[in-house]
């Protein structure tokens, strides 16, 4: 079977990949106290160490959804946009805390959703046609 991949799910593969990446950088770092964070913010649900584990746990599953979306096939759509919201939901519950990070990673997980339920079957034909049948196809078009 024939499976070529749509320029606008591998865009949202590597989003979910960049966006994975990005969480779970910002994870280890609120998991190990780093210094740019903001110590005496107050976040929905517990502490900078709680949302440091949130934040990892998320990256991870948005790295191996990026490794399933780009194996094609409908549970990696599934997953990529379960993933891509649930970030998006940890996102806008971050926002007291850091609302121009938080908005950053929401758009870039809306953008994902998006690539993934509009453009997710693009460029999935069974077989590519080949030049014969086209020529074929073109010359039944044209006498109608």
């Amino acid at each position: 079977m024939y499976e070529e991949r749509s320029g606008w799910v591998t865009f949202a593969a590597i989003m979910l990949l960049i966006g994975g990446t990005l969480n779970v950088i910002y994870g280890i770092a609120a998991i190990g106290n780093s210094s740019f964070f903001v110590h005496n913010a107050r976040y929905i649900i517990n502490d900078l160490n709680a949302w440091g584990w949130i934040s990892l746990g998320i990256g991870i599953l948005m790295v191996l959804a990026a490794g399933s979306l780009w194996n094609g096939g409908l549970f990696g759509r599934i997953f990529g946009i379960g993933v891509a919201s649930l970030s998006a939901i940890v996102a806008l519950l971050s926002i007291p805390a850091y609302p121009f990070w938080s908005l950053a990673i929401f758009t870039l997980d809306i953008v994902i959703i998006y690539q993934i339920a509009a453009r997710g079957t693009e460029g999935r034909d069974a077989e590519p046609a080949s030049t014969e049948t086209r020529n074929m196809e073109a010359m039944a078009d044209y006498r109608q």
